[in-house]
């Protein structure tokens, strides 16, 4: 018993032997191979249980498994816990049995029904049977239970149906109860009665239902009807119950359907896809066949729809072998026969599956399914069978194609591509049939039917618009890497949409025209393709050429960014302000280049703006042959507007290339004079400052006669003599400004001075201005300019400037003898200086140390300052070398070098006495040498305090420790 759903036996041996591994190349172009076996919709398993007692009555239900044993047992089995079965005895002494068994959805609520008439009622967390006094006499054949307030502890309102065809509305809880009342149901009262042929007949099943907005729907079959029950109850009323569903219908006659065939019994089963959701297909078994089809709430005459009348095969005879349960699922209903099991596909009414139970287990007694689990449950006396039910919708696709219902097919097929794929070419095929040539290429187009054949089949029909529907839509179904499909199916359109256009232009139908033109540039303009398009754009340009289509072509050639083709385009039909518009919209600097010459010519001044408004994104220097090109052929508009850009390069943007400004030049020294004057003092003194070419600019000036502008290139050339003697030629002022430019060089401006006064003397005869030459410029005296002047001049008109000059001359005299006093005064106080400092000298103590090593200073040559620092020679000559220039440090070892020679030299031994008086002599020479290269060295290395001098300044700023040596010495630290 621990073990009765843990282990199983495969009842039924695999019926077909497993077919060789094959593989099959379809019309489609798919491969399908069959890798195993696939497992049969319908998989029965027996449960390895022998029950101790004949099966009576087995129900399941959110895997809770309810068996009556025998007489007078009840077996209770959670199929999450299958080892641990809970057995139950009735404790019935009369002669009853159980009738049926009932079990709600949840698997709480278990109700008895007992031959004589009598009910039970056990809770899933108990294990007390309780009778259910109120029931008592009613003999039970159908529960309908509230799926929307059934819970564990309380079924609420629930619909009972009785073997004489009342139809009760109770209510079970789980409590104990009070004291005076003990009793599980709530209540117990009768709604409604069922008839047939006059008489009461047996409530076989009834399903209770809830629609949308608060409906509800109570469905209840007898042997020959299917009686419906439609109405609202009132929301938050639901508590009180179905009386008023089947008051509302209590005047009206209810509405049923009636089969003439009687066969004792009927039962109704519904599919519901979610645990909870309401029903969407029923199937009712009854005398005449199995009667199926949808439930539809929003009908208001009927629930049902879609419905079929399965009549039973020849081999089921109601005399001897009757149905005797029903199972719905998704697409088959399965049909309980005493000896076996039929499954009715329930889309073309085949029998897909029939399975025959083996004698030794008896007579199948029923059929349940479990609605969470979803396992189909059949029992006998003594076996138990589980069917489970996997891929039902595998083959449903197949069943949908052959009826034409394509969508529904493809929802069944969507994640087998090659059955897909057939469904497509069906449909396609389809549509085709029924001259429907536009759905059928779209269905041809996701196939992987061969490409030639359906194309062919479309030019065949003299469908160029089917035709070049499954083209576009083959294209959109493209990879990016299928470049050759691509390019043939590009073109290929691109030809299609140019006939129909240029079809449609011809036949002036001016709304179709327009809607396939732009259906037409949509195609051009898709970002899938335009790779494509802009890599084949020279097959499309021809194409658009040859039909003659120039609108489409400035349309292609702006969409593949070919805005030459458009400009050229444009300038070829004299549209020159059209030109210049698509210039300007997208900026491309060399298109600008290369057709500013024409559009100059046209429409200078809206080039001129569309320049400036490019600002610094054109090189003006590219742009100068337009402008020379036609502002030489003498438009004014074209000369004007060439002036106007070459300034704004110049004074806006500051452009500084040489030809720019020489062209800016050249243009106001033909066409503006008033400006040139105004242009060269602007733009600088200096040669530095200049951006145009100082010669070109003198030869320009000197050309056109500008003489002042030729001075002022002179000046900027500093070339003064050439200025001034051109300025003598304009005005004596101008002259004058020149002549005071050279202040560094007084020999030039004396020169320069000397050919105004000259000029004035001698051209313009004028003593005054002479004169005024004398006071404008200090550097010229009037001796300097009597030789210009005429003998017979008298010396009336120079009185008073030789006065001047003479007073001049004499406070120079004294200025000079002022210096030479001052001279001789210092020559003599320095002479004193240095006397009084031969004789100074300092005191030295024995105790005193060196500044630098601090040992004793007296133990070795030592120099002492006036600062009081005292340094052994040694020490000294080490603090200072580190600071001295590179040079001075060259010079010192040379200096060192000399003096230990001179040294060497002056203890030379061994000399012979007849030389004894010229060693003396050679002697006295090189202590000569000696102490003048040692007073060179004292220069360098004595010449200020190490400590107090500029050294101990400059040294501020260096580190302690020189970087080249940091590392040796950081190590040295370690």
């Amino acid at each position: 018993m621990a073990s009765i759903l843990d282990e199983y036996e495969d009842s039924q041996q695999t019926r077909q032997n497993v077919q060789p591994h094959t593989a099959m190349i379809t019309h489609t172009g798919f491969v399908n191979v069959r890798l195993e076996e696939e497992k049969p919709i319908f998989n029965k398993q027996r449960i390895d249980f022998t029950p101790p007692e004949q099966i009576n009555h087995l129900m399941v239900c959110s895997n809770q498994l309810c068996m009556s044993l025998g007489r007078d047992t009840l077996l209770r089995i959670d199929l999450a816990k299958p080892d641990q079965p809970n057995q139950i005895e009735l404790g019935r002494k009369d002669d009853s049995r159980v009738h049926r068994l009932f079990l709600d959805p949840t698997g709480s609520h278990l109700l008895i029904s007992l031959s004589s008439s009598e009910c039970l009622y056990l809770n899933r967390n108990t294990q007390k049977v309780r009778p259910l006094s109120r029931w008592r006499g009613h003999l039970i054949e159908s529960v309908g239970w509230n799926k929307v307030l059934g819970g564990d502890s309380s079924t609420g309102p629930i619909l009972i149906g009785t073997s004489q065809g009342l139809i009760f509305e109770a209510e079970i809880t789980a409590s104990e109860g009070s004291l005076f009342n003990n009793n599980p149901d709530q209540y117990f009262r009768q709604v409604h009665s069922l008839e047939e042929d006059g008489r009461a007949a047996p409530v076989c099943c009834i399903e209770i239902e809830r629609g949308w907005e608060n409906k509800f729907f109570i469905i209840a079959t007898t042997r020959k009807r299917l009686f419906q029950f439609v109405g609202k109850v009132a929301e938050g009323s639901e508590q009180q119950g179905f009386s008023s569903i089947f008051s509302q219908n209590q005047d009206l006659l209810p509405s049923f359907q009636e089969f003439p065939v009687n066969m004792g019994h009927s039962e109704i089963t519904f599919y519901t896809s979610k645990l909870r959701s309401t029903p969407k297909a029923f199937a009712w078994m009854m005398g005449n066949g199995v009667l199926y089809g949808q439930l539809d709430s929003v009908r208001p005459d009927s629930l049902l729809s879609d419905v079929q009348v399965w009549e039973y095969t020849p081999d089921i005879d109601l005399s001897f072998n009757k149905p005797i349960s029903i199972v719905l699922t998704q697409f088959h209903f399965l049909l309980l026969l005493p000896d076996r099991i039929k499954a009715v596909c329930t889309l073309n009414g085949q029998v897909v599956y029939e399975d025959v139970f083996p004698e030794k287990f008896g007579a199948l007694k029923r059929m349940i399914k479990d609605p969470v689990g979803g396992l189909v449950w059949i029992y006998t006396e003594r076996a138990v069978f589980r069917y489970h039910i996997q891929k039902e919708s595998r083959d449903v696709w197949q069943m949908y194609m052959g009826m034409k219902k394509f969508d529904l097919a493809k929802e069944f097929c969507r994640d087998r591509p090659e059955c897909m794929d057939m469904v497509l070419a069906k449909e396609a095929e389809h549509w085709f049939q029924n001259k429907r040539y536009l759905e059928s290429a779209k269905c041809y187009a996701m196939t992987q039917s061969y490409f030639e054949e359906i194309a062919l089949k479309f030019i065949e029909a003299k469908q160029e618009d089917a035709l070049k529907e499954f083209l576009l839509k083959k294209l959109n179904n493209l990879k990016q890497n299928e470049r050759t499909q691509m390019t043939l199916l590009v073109t290929w359109l691109a030809e299609l949409y140019l006939n129909r256009v240029g079809q449609l232009e011809s036949d002036c139908n001016t709304v179709v025209f327009k809607e396939t033109r732009d259906d037409f540039r949509k195609f051009l303009n898709n970002p899938k393709y335009k790779d494509c398009l802009f890599n084949n754009r020279g097959t499309i340009y021809d194409l658009l050429a040859s039909h003659g289509n120039v609108d489409d072509m400035v349309y292609f050639s702006v969409v593949m960014q070919d805005y030459e083709r458009v400009i050229s385009h444009y300038c070829q039909h004299d549209d020159f302000a059209a030109a210049l518009d698509v210039l300007s919209k997208h900026c491309d600097a060399k298109l600008f280049y290369k057709f500013s010459p024409v559009l100059m010519q046209h429409i200078p001044k809206k080039v001129v703006d569309a320049w400036i408004q490019m600002g610094k994104r054109l090189d003006p220097k590219r742009l100068i042959p337009a402008l020379m090109n036609y502002s030489q052929m003498g438009s004014t508009q074209q000369i004007h507007e060439t002036i106007r850009y070459m300034e704004f390069c110049v004074f806006e943007l500051e452009v500084t290339e040489e030809a720019i400004h020489n062209y800016l030049l050249s243009l106001y020294a033909k066409y503006r004079a008033e400006s040139l004057l105004a242009y060269l003092e602007q733009a600088g003194t200096h040669a530095s400052e200049i951006h145009y070419d100082l010669k070109y600019a003198l030869r320009l000036c000197a050309e056109h006669g500008y003489l002042k502008a030729c001075v002022l290139v002179y000046k900027i050339m500093e070339l003064y003599e050439e200025a001034v003697d051109l300025a003598l030629q304009v005005d004596v002022d101008l002259a004058k400004s020149c002549a005071d430019l050279p202040e560094d060089d007084e020999e030039l401006r004396k020169k320069l001075w000397l050919k105004i006064a000259k000029h004035v003397v001698q051209e313009e005869r004028d003593v005054k201005k002479a004169m005024n030459c004398l006071c404008s410029c200090e550097l010229l005296k009037i001796e300097h300019i009597l030789p210009f002047f005429p003998d017979f001049v008298t010396i009336d008109h120079f009185k008073e400037a030789i006065c001047s000059s003479l007073e001049d001359y004499n406070q120079h005299i004294e200025e000079l003898k002022q210096e030479m006093e001052e001279a001789t005064e210092s020559a003599k106080r320095i002479r004193e200086d240095i006397q009084e400092m031969r004789n100074k000298y300092g005191v030295v103590d024995s105790q005193e140390k060196c500044a630098s090593c601090d040992f004793p200073l007296l133990n070795r040559p030592f120099y002492l300052f006036l600062c009081g620092h005292m340094f052994h020679y040694d020490c000294l000559f080490q603090e200072v070398t580190p600071h001295l220039t590179p040079f001075k440090l060259g010079r010192l070892e040379e200096l060192q070098r000399k003096f230990s020679a001179a040294t060497q030299s002056s203890k030379s031994r061994h000399r012979q006495k007849e030389e004894s008086d010229t060693a003396s002599l050679g002697k006295g020479t090189a202590g000569t040498s000696r102490e003048q290269i040692k007073s060179d060295i004292d220069d360098i290395i004595a010449s200020e305090c190490v400590y107090c001098g500029e050294l101990m300044i400059k040294s501020i700023d260096k580190p302690f420790i020189d970087p080249d040596k940091f590392e040796e010495e950081k190590s040295s630290w370690l």
